[in-house]
Formats: C-alpha cells, sequence, structure tokens
C-alpha cells in the first residue's frame, strides 16, 4: 500500500507499506538510486512493515520491492508499470 501526504516545499512524505512479513524488504527506486539499504522497511505493532520516504513532486519514478535473497516484487498499488530492460515490470510512483 502506497500513502501520500500532502506535498510541501516541493517535496512529498510518501509512505510504504506492506503486511508483515519474516523476511526484510527494503524499498528501492529511482528515488534512491536503486540503494537497498537506504529505506528498509520496519515492523510496527499494526502488522504491518512500513518506510516513509521524501521524494521531489514532479515527476514519475521507477521503483520495486526487494526481499531478502534478491527477490524483487512490484506493489500492486503502483499508479503503473512500465516494462525494464531486463524484461520485468517497475512500478511508476507519479507525484
Amino acid at each position: 500500500m502506497i500513502r501520500r501526504q500532502a506535498p510541501k516545499a516541493g517535496n512529498v512524505k510518501v509512505t510504504f507499506a506492506l503486511l508483515d512479513t519474516d523476511v526484510n524488504v527494503s524499498v528501492v527506486g529511482e528515488f534512491n538510486d536503486w540503494d537497498p539499504l537506504a529505506h528498509p522497511l520496519r515492523k510496527r505493532t499494526n502488522g504491518t512493515r512500513s518506510v516513509v520516504v521524501e521524494i521531489p513532486t514532479g515527476r514519475s519514478y521507477q521503483f520495486r520491492y526487494l526481499a531478502e535473497g534478491g527477490v524483487f516484487f512490484n506493489d500492486e498499488s503502483a499508479d503503473a508499470f512500465e516494462s525494464n530492460d531486463r524484461g520485468e515490470e517497475h512500478g511508476l510512483l507519479t507525484v
């Protein structure tokens, strides 16, 4: 699930949330140079894992989740999906 706060000063805070899993997961994308250490999802008391990322507005960003073991997967609530150069799809987040 993706939630956006109202933009402020050209940036928007975006919450990426998943149902809790025993596997560590990060959100990776153009907004963090696909760095799996930049935005790991943390376990929450409500049974989810989530992270808040502040992103500049005015464009679309490719992103995916990366789980332990190098497993990529998409968020079904992405704004759109687009093919990448590996024959897979990335989610798109438009802010």
